[in-house]
């Protein structure tokens, strides 16, 4: 037996030990035990487990059975499928072990990033995956998003890795992409969160007009903790906050994008006029415009925050 094949071998006696409470072990501790022969993947091995008697010997059967039948009772899918099982969440960590193993991958730190593709997505995919480490893996999850889980480099970190992306595709392909970027999990086991933390980015960033750029889900946690709230909740939260005009601002589609964009940058007038492509003073006349109707002036960080606030209670009460 390989040393590969005895490993999965362990990880798979460690989950029949959590349905059955029966420990199995490949060596002898020696006293009371009973030894007995497991058929796993065409290779023999000998077992041993605590006790003697009927009673232990009717444990060993039932666990040769579970071993003997591991691969009947799962078949497994070929890569691209299984890695998709594994992101939306199906399986247990011993399936996810089993991907590992199966592959030759290495656990370790590692996030997921989702991208959402208009159009050219197999031209994509392919480009995407020539990109990336031996580790790395991309995969297509329908005909316009596409996944890709990462695994830490030190030089590296998410978010200029999703700017790496965003850059290449639209260089190479002339592709934007939305791209969303999901938290770090310390192993590939808890990847199936980091994939909902980069969808969620991906489909709030719709919310407030930020297509075709790069979002992490920290950005919009402060979104997810309020669209988790009773719509009862909100609609009392936009009653404190709300000023009757506000929706003159945010009905208007120009106004709601100058006031985002001016946020996403940090307050900065000049970066903002030089990414709208937009005169400074024009700027300032529309960031003058919304305080008049609002009461709010967002070159102030508090007054920022609150605007944020109404902004995301809005929106959420009228998708």
């Amino acid at each position: 037996m390989t040393y590969q094949t005895r490993a999965e071998l362990s990880r798979l006696l460690k989950d029949v030990q959590e349905k059955t409470g029966t420990e199995v072990r490949l060596s002898s501790r020696g006293g009371e035990e009973t030894k007995f022969i497991l058929t796993y993947c065409g290779d023999r091995a000998e077992a041993f487990l605590d006790g003697t008697g009927e009673e232990a010997l009717s444990r060993a059967k039932l666990v040769s059975y579970l071993v003997a039948n591991a691969d009947a009772r799962e078949v497994l899918p070929d890569k691209a499928e299984y890695l998709k099982n594994i992101l939306l969440g199906e399986g247990t960590g011993w399936y996810i072990y089993r991907f590992l193993t199966k592959f030759n991958l290495s656990d370790g730190a590692c996030f997921a990033v989702e991208l959402l593709i208009p159009k050219r997505i197999v031209e994509a995919l392919s480009h995407i995956e020539s990109c990336l480490g031996p580790s790395d893996m991309a995969v297509r999850m329908d005909d316009t998003h596409l996944v890709v889980v990462k695994f830490m480099e030190a030089e590296e970190t998410p978010l200029e890795f999703g700017h790496f992306l965003s850059q290449s595709l639209y260089e190479e392909l002339g592709v934007k992409a939305s791209i969303g970027i999901g938290c770090e999990m310390k192993s590939f086991v808890e990847i199936a969160s980091s994939y909902r933390q980069a969808s969620t980015a991906v489909r709030v960033s719709a919310l407030f007009s930020s297509e075709f750029k790069v979002h992490t889900y920290r950005e919009y946690l402060l979104v997810k903790m309020l669209e988790d709230l009773p719509k009862d909740r909100l609609k009392e939260y936009m009653e404190q906050f709300y000023v009757e005009s506000a929706d003159e601002v945010f009905e208007d589609r120009d106004m709601m994008e100058t006031a985002e964009r001016f946020l996403e940058n940090s307050l900065n007038i000049s970066e903002t006029s030089r990414e709208l492509f937009m005169h400074r003073n024009t700027l300032m006349y529309r960031l003058d415009k919304i305080e008049r109707i609002t009461g709010l002036n967002i070159r102030k960080f508090s007054d920022a925050v609150t605007f944020r606030v109404i902004t995301i209670l809005y929106k959420l009460l009228n998708a």
